[in-house]
């Protein structure tokens, strides 16, 4: 249970709850042994009247009346208390399933993004919900339950070792072939648990991916073969599973046996001490019930010790996780503030998941006020620019300045606050166009929202659906084009007001008299913030301060538009190329 450690904490947090349904177990638990006791006593009268000992019937009708409240009394009182100890135990559990959930999720926001290229989003999924479902069970039902079971054997077995010591020692004498036999199959059961969570894992991460990109299995006519990749991969789940319920299954039927074997057990020798006048009659019957009503806190030995391993499976999953170290710290607690001034000095950095180098001593810098447009074909390094200043990645060799301090000597909070970042790939959540143009800003007001949207150029296309701001998008924005995301992505940029702005090259999917628009409204806002436009269209770099052009992390050309053009390279074969495209 060593991976279930990472749980005490939660258990020292609600240490009051918990000591209070501890308390009230054992209150249930001394309750539910009244009645054997007493139901042995009605029988002890009963014989006795029949043997002659009592003679007078009103006195039997007495004592089993009396006998009757009690086993009533003891029973609704064993009742009331089982009830506040589920409330009690079981809302604990539900708190430290909340706990644990927004510490996993939390975490998931800490790592850096270099850690999401390595791990499939339904492996994430299946970790938080699955995974922490299973652990839930470990900290609610299983503390519970196991409570339960050692609270009634103590008190019952300290109670009828008292009373018959020899006849208690043969009725629990099976226990401890129990405790092996539990010890071998907890063992085999958390090997098992540990391969059914992670095929749940490869079944949830293929399910998601298949629901992400449904467009493209549709539009290659490929769903057979998605189909029997999901299938081959159900069948592997289902054979782990299967192997998980036979270990499972020997459980109950060993506890019946060895339950079986103590009532033998106890009609034996009891009978032979009943002969001898060792013991009452009574207790033979007291004891067949003692033995009978730890029947369920013995079986229940089984499905609890199931559910640690099964838990403790799922824990260690969790734990490789939250245990990850994110490769970007923030190193600075207090909040920085930001102007915009970015300096690179001789920048190298190689992404670490494929070991691909990106950018080789890179140079340059940007004064806030200024535009600055990168030019460059596909994997020369533009996005990577980008990243970098939005530190989701640390850079090995050189140095990275804002404001003229290192970007590490920055509160990371204020970095990234500091910035309106519109990714290349434009991506939306399943909100209104309202609320996804707010992930900018949330305080803002409807008509800042709307403000942003008309110099997104994306106002017009909004106020033609049926319910115009208030629409709600489907997954990742399907329900807008390629162009309506760019734009409400860059609205949402906008609205934010931050200091960098940078554009990833997101206006490749709108048309040359949109971007023109829009770009002309970027100059308007950008006058006193620092921009940076990624590109692959001259058009979107013409107006800016400083143009860059670059080719396999290094910069090969940099300069104005008008001082490029008239220098033969990269810059100037693009802008005639697509000059004469446009042309045509």
């Amino acid at each position: 249970m060593k991976e279930l450690k990472y749980l005490n904490k939660y258990f020292r947090k609600y240490w009051g709850r918990l000591l209070l349904g501890l308390l009230i177990t054992i209150a249930a638990s001394i309750f539910k042994i009244v009645v054997p006791k007493v139901i042995g006593d009605s029988v002890d009268v009963v014989r006795q009247y029949l043997d002659g000992t009592i003679t007078d019937l009103e006195v039997v009708k007495s004592e089993l009346l009396e006998d009757i409240l009690w086993i009533l009394g003891a029973a609704l009182l064993a009742a009331f208390f089982t009830f506040i100890m589920r409330q009690t135990i079981i809302v604990v559990s539900r708190y430290i399933e909340y706990d644990l959930k927004n510490e996993v999720f939390q975490q998931y926001e800490r790592l850096s993004l270099a850690f999401y290229k390595q791990n499939r989003t339904g492996d994430l999924m299946n970790r938080i919900s699955e995974d922490v479902s299973k652990v839930r069970l470990y900290v609610g039902p299983a503390v519970m339950y196991s409570t339960t079971t050692i609270t009634l054997f103590i008190v019952a077995i300290s109670y009828m070792f008292y009373i018959a010591p020899t006849l208690t020692l043969y009725a629990v004498a099976p226990l401890p072939i129990l405790s092996i036999a539990i010890y071998r199959l907890s063992v085999a059961i958390n090997k098992r648990s540990t391969i059914v969570q992670q095929y749940l894992s490869k079944l949830t991460s293929y399910t998601q991916e298949s629901f992400s990109g449904v467009a493209v299995i549709k539009a290659y006519g490929i769903e057979p073969r998605t189909n029997r990749g999901f299938e081959d991969l159900a069948e592997q789940s289902r054979e782990k599973n299967i192997d998980l319920a036979k270990v499972q299954a020997l459980f109950f039927p060993l506890m019946i046996l060895l339950i079986g074997v103590s009532n033998i057990l106890v009609i034996y020798i009891g009978g032979l001490q009943y002969i001898n006048g060792t013991i009452d009659f009574g207790t033979i019957v007291e004891f067949l019930i003692y033995v009978n009503m730890l029947t369920w806190p013995v079986a229940i030995v089984g499905w609890v010790s199931s559910m640690v391993q099964q838990a403790e499976a799922s824990q260690k999953r969790i734990n490789e996780f939250l245990n990850h170290v994110p490769t970007v710290q923030n190193k600075v607690e207090a909040p920085t503030e930001i102007s915009g001034q970015i300096r690179f000095e001789n920048v190298t950095f190689t992404y670490p998941d494929t070991n691909i180098t990106a950018l080789k001593g890179l140079s340059f810098s940007i004064n806030p006020g200024e535009t600055l447009s990168i030019i460059g074909h596909t994997g020369a390094g533009k996005s990577t620019i980008l990243e970098l200043i939005g530190r989701l990645y640390d850079i090995e060799e050189g140095q990275i300045l804002i404001d003229g301090k290192p970007i590490t000597e920055m509160n990371l909070e204020s970095l990234r606050s500091s910035i309106g970042y519109v990714p290349q790939d434009a991506f939306l959540f399943s909100e209104s166009i309202k609320d996804n143009i707010r992930f900018g800003k949330e305080t803002a007001s409807e008509q800042e929202v709307i403000e942003a949207a008309k110099r997104a150029a994306v106002h017009d296309n909004i106020v033609g659906f049926s319910k115009g701001y208030d629409t709600v998008l489907g997954e990742r924005g399907i329900t807008l084009s390629g162009g309506q995301k760019q734009r409400v992505s860059i609205a949402r940029a906008i609205i934010k007001d931050p200091s960098i702005l940078l554009f990833d090259d997101c206006l490749s999917a709108v048309d040359t008299e949109t971007e023109e628009e829009i770009l002309q409204n970027l100059h308007e806002i950008s006058q006193d913030k620092t921009t940076i436009i990624v590109s692959h269209r001259v058009s979107s770099a013409k107006n800016a301060d400083h143009i860059i052009v670059l080719d396999e992390g290094t910069i090969i050309q940099r300069g104005t538009h008008s001082e490029l053009i008239q220098q033969q390279g990269y810059y100037k074969e693009l802008y005639e190329k697509q000059l004469s495209e446009k042309e045509m």
